[in-house]
C-alpha cells in the first residue's frame, strides 16, 4: 500500500549542531553529503522544498554573551553562521544536481540572493530548493522562529523539526527513561508544558496561521521521506 503525500510545499528546519557530525565545530561534510541525500529523496517525489538552518555549530550567541559580547551584536554574528551553513548545504545539494537558492534576511549580495517573499514563492514554483538564511534579519529572534516565519509567507503546508529524537516527550528521554512520546500533541499543550522542542514564538506563530509542525529524527535514513508520507516515528504538533 503506498502511503498518500498530504504536504505539496513543505519547511524543513536544521539546527546547526545538526552539521557537526562527530565535531566539536564547524561542518562534517560527510553530515552534510547525507542532509542533502535526504532531501534530495523528497525533491524527487516533486515536493516544494524550503530550510531554514541553524548556525550553532559555527557561532554560538549565547556564548558570545557570556564573554562579554553586546546581545544584538552576538545575534547578527549568529544569523552570518547560518549563511555560512546554507551555502555549504546549497552546494552539497548542487553536487547532487538539486537547483537550489540562498535568499539572505541580510543582504549579502556577492553570495546570496537578499530574501524577497515573491521571489522565494517564484523560485519554488519552478522546483528550486530555497534556502531562507540569516534567520529574521532582527536580533532577540532565533531561527525557530525564522522558520515558522517563513513558513507563514509562503504559505507551506507544514514544518518539519529535525532532531536528535524520534519526537516531543514528556521529558529528556536521555535523562528520564520514563519519559512518554507523544504521537500528537496540540500547539497550545507544547506551551503549557514548556515543552522545549522549539521557542514559544515560533510554536505560537505555526499555531496562529494553522501550519503542523513535525518533530522527526534527522539522523535516521529516510526520517524525512517518511515523516512526509506518515511512516516511522514522529510527532506532530497541530
Amino acid at each position: 500500500m503506498i502511503s498518500k503525500m498530504k504536504y505539496k510545499r513543505v519547511l524543513l528546519k536544521l539546527s546547526g549542531e545538526s552539521l557537526l557530525g562527530n565535531k566539536l565545530h564547524g561542518i562534517d561534510e560527510k553530515i552534510v553529503a547525507f542532509l542533502a541525500d535526504e532531501i534530495k529523496k523528497v525533491y524527487k517525489k516533486n515536493i516544494q522544498i524550503s530550510l531554514v538552518i541553524g548556525g550553532g555549530n559555527i557561532f554560538r550567541g549565547t556564548d558570545a554573551i557570556s564573554v562579554g559580547i553586546e546581545r544584538t551584536t552576538a545575534d547578527y554574528m549568529g544569523m552570518l553562521g547560518t549563511l555560512i551553513n546554507s551555502l555549504a548545504i546549497q552546494n552539497a545539494l548542487e553536487k547532487n544536481s538539486i537547483p537550489t537558492r540562498v535568499l539572505s534576511s541580510i543582504p549579502v549580495p556577492a553570495v546570496c540572493e537578499s530574501y524577497i517573499r515573491r521571489r522565494a514563492i517564484n523560485h519554488l514554483e519552478k522546483k528550486k530548493v530555497v534556502i531562507f538564511a540569516a534567520g529574521t534579519g532582527n536580533p532577540y529572534f532565533t531561527t525557530d522562529t525564522a522558520a515558522a516565519l517563513r513558513a507563514s509567507e509562503i504559505s507551506a503546508n507544514v514544518i518539519l523539526k529535525a532532531t536528535k529524537v524520534d519526537g516531543v516527550y514528556s521529558d529528556d528521554p536521555k535523562k528520564n527513561k520514563k519519559a512518554q512520546r507523544f504521537k500528537t500533541i496540540k500547539y497550545s499543550d507544547v506551551l503549557a508544558k514548556n515543552l522545549k522542542i522549539m521557542d514559544g514564538s515560533s510554536i505560537a506563530l505555526a499555531r496562529d496561521n494553522n501550519i503542523p509542525i513535525i518533530v522527526f529524527p534527522i539522523n535516521k535514513k529516510n526520517a524525512f521521506l517518511d515523516a512526509i508520507f506518515n511512516r516511522g516515528k514522529y510527532t506532530i504538533i497541530k
